[in-house]
């Protein structure tokens, strides 16, 4: 595996690791939403990921004769989902939405959580940093091999 291979992967993980982080600040933001254009509370949103290749095609490539072959993998985003979890109620009988008993249902956004999952997703950006430096640092140190 070449330099702008462990690059490219790198490079992937922190697209995958960005949108992720986009998806929780959008859920943040709208945590308090009673109301979005369907009329419902909004609903949290949440990023799936999978790995481009298998470790078993990696492991047949390696194996065969051709040696020209140079794909690598990383992580794709393969979708954003939302989160089927009911929505929590709360009673305020004053609030706009809220229904002949007073209730109003809440987004099913849980601020402990999606903090938790934004730790995760930076210390994962930040790794992804670490190694793109790490692999920088070893391009140019055996540049320096020559002089």
């Amino acid at each position: 595996m070449g330099f702008m291979n462990s690059l490219d992967i790198c490079s992937s993980a922190l697209t995958s690791q960005r949108m992720r982080m986009d998806v929780i600040a959008e859920n943040l933001a709208n945590i308090t939403t009673t109301r979005d254009a369907n009329g419902e509370p909004y609903r949290r949103r949440y990023v799936t990921m999978q790995a481009k290749d298998s470790f078993s095609g990696y492991m047949s490539e390696a194996m065969s004769a051709d040696t020209s072959v140079t794909s690598y993998g990383g992580v794709r985003v393969t979708s954003i989902l939302e989160d089927t979890a009911p929505f929590p109620l709360d009673y305020n009988p004053e609030h706009p939405d809220a229904d002949e008993n007073g209730y109003v249902s809440m987004p099913n956004v849980n601020l402990t959580r999606e903090m938790v999952d934004m730790m995760s997703a930076t210390r994962s950006y930040e790794a992804s940093i670490t190694a793109i430096n790490a692999i920088k640092n070893m391009a140019s140190q055996a540049l320096n091999i020559g002089k």
